[in-house]
């Protein structure tokens, strides 16, 4: 693959199953009295598009024009995953119906999950003649159909789905649940893991040949145009009803969360394939967002810049680009903290405006860097510094002091916040060492409880007399 299609011009609607996927967060310090179970402080609630919104997720991150489809109930947690779905980009055509909305519920400590709850009833009551007809009205106006089907009830009438993809000529891509192919008879091209497949065709122990052979056998016997399985650590294989496979390994270096990489995988092909791409160049794509997804934690996406970057930086032979140093966001930071973390190395967190860089600055962050193996600078963006030091600051805009920072031999990584104070942030990453310079006492540094009930140490450095912005500034008025 030498490119990556621009996905601005494609439109895909997503039918399935919708979801909301939420994430409690907190620290763990002892274990509960009562059973010998962790005790999770929940400190952060987060939710996010699950399920078949998750792909729709997905395929919006890439640039594409998504629709979502499905069912959900009349409540809160369907207001909250409108909101959520919304909030990305993706147009939310989902029809209300009696049954409480999917929830399953993730607890989570140091970026670790202990326990998942699913709240959910059948919806295969619901995903009848009226809902068939609301979905169809929509597979007209879109490049691709989308099928996201988790066994919950709202694809129970898939087979005419499929038949209207059909006599539309719209392309209908299946990512398949449970043994039953023969529901999805007539689509495109389905997705099924190795465990879904082999609960259809019979043990493949992981043989090319056999796995190519037998999904050759599944399209000519259910109406596929094509089969890709995805093979977790040993990639993916597709096999179209007559041309050779085509097998591709795995790209991810490292493996930290799996949520949702299926996902992934069928929206990055199906934009491909909405933007003219073709078969394999689309699965070729498929296989690079993989690898860049599951090195993130929980339900998350690939953007088209991430898979720009991962070309860019290696063959499709070699393993994916990781980013070990620089200017990152918010999810970029976290894979990369759960890597260094994995390979035992300590991490050390602070942040500041650094609104003019002077050697104070340098001096303090070198000394923040002695005390661990990886430092984060967090910089409060140009919104929060005119909160937190008025309308005439900043001085320089957020990009030009995170590249200066990004320059210091001493700085790891650079990462943006938008709050007045970081102490949500502190509370993801979770490090080893949070430094602040000056004069504070540590109950007034922000995140200073979490690291401390997490093990971590709090640590106040003093600044190199006679340097600051506000004294550089003044120093600059006075010559003026």
């Amino acid at each position: 693959m030498s490119r990556i299609p621009s996905f601005t011009d494609a439109k895909i609607l997503v039918i399935g199953d919708v979801m909301l996927d939420r994430f409690w967060r907190g620290a763990t310090t002892r274990v509960s009295p009562e059973a010998p179970v962790p005790i999770v402080k929940i400190e952060d609630v987060e939710d996010r598009p699950g399920g078949a919104a998750n792909v729709a997720v997905n395929l919006a991150a890439l640039g594409v024009k998504a629709t979502l489809s499905g069912l959900a109930g009349h409540d809160e947690d369907a207001r909250r995953l409108r909101a959520a779905v919304e909030a990305k980009g993706v147009r939310w055509s989902v029809m209300p119906c009696p049954a409480d909305t999917i929830v399953k519920l993730r607890v989570l400590s140091r970026n670790q999950q202990l326990i998942r709850m699913d709240f959910e009833g059948s919806l295969e009551d619901y995903g009848d003649d009226s809902f068939i007809q609301y979905a169809s009205n929509l597979i007209a106006e879109h490049d691709v159909v989308l099928l996201s089907d988790y066994a919950k009830g709202t694809l129970a009438r898939v087979e005419a789905l499929i038949a209207h993809c059909n006599a539309l000529s719209v392309p209908v891509l299946v990512d398949p649940k449970g043994d039953k192919f023969e529901r999805y008879r007539g689509a495109t091209l389905i997705t099924p893991n190795l465990s879904e497949f082999e609960a259809v065709v019979g043990p493949c122990e992981q043989d090319d040949a056999r796995i190519s052979q037998y999904a050759r056998e599944l399209c000519e016997a259910y109406d596929f145009n094509a089969v890709l399985v995805t093979r977790s650590e040993r990639g993916m294989t597709l096999q179209t009803r007559e041309g050779a496979p085509l097998h591709l390994s795995a790209l991810a270096r490292e493996v930290f969360d799996v949520t949702g990489a299926g996902d992934t995988v069928i929206s990055a092909l199906a934009a491909g394939l909405a933007s003219d791409d073709s078969l394999e160049n689309s699965t070729r794509l498929a296989n690079l967002a993989a690898g860049l997804v599951v090195g993130k934690v929980g339900t998350a996406t690939v953007t088209r810049d991430e898979l720009e970057g991962a070309l860019s930086g290696t063959s499709l032979g070699d393993s994916a680009v990781e980013i070990d140093s620089g200017i990152v966001d918010e999810a970029d930071l976290l894979t990369s903290v759960n890597r260094h973390r994995a390979k035992g190395e300590r991490i050390v967190m602070t942040n500041g405006c650094f609104d003019i860089l002077h050697p104070g600055h340098v001096t303090y962050l070198n000394d923040a860097a002695k005390l661990a193996d990886v430092l984060i600078v967090a910089v409060n963006d140009d919104a929060s510094v005119v909160r937190l030091k008025g309308a005439d600051r900043p001085i320089n805009p957020l990009h030009a002091r995170m590249s200066v920072l990004a320059g210091l031999r001493s700085v790891t990584y650079v990462v943006p916040f938008s709050e007045d104070t970081p102490a949500r942030l502190i509370q993801a990453i979770s490090p080893d060492v949070l430094v602040k310079g000056g004069d504070y006492a540590v109950s007034d540094i922000a995140g200073h409880e979490h690291v401390l009930e997490t093990g971590g140490e709090v640590v106040v450095l003093d600044f190199l007399p006679g340097y600051s912005t506000t004294s550089t500034l003044e120093r600059i008025n006075n010559e003026r």
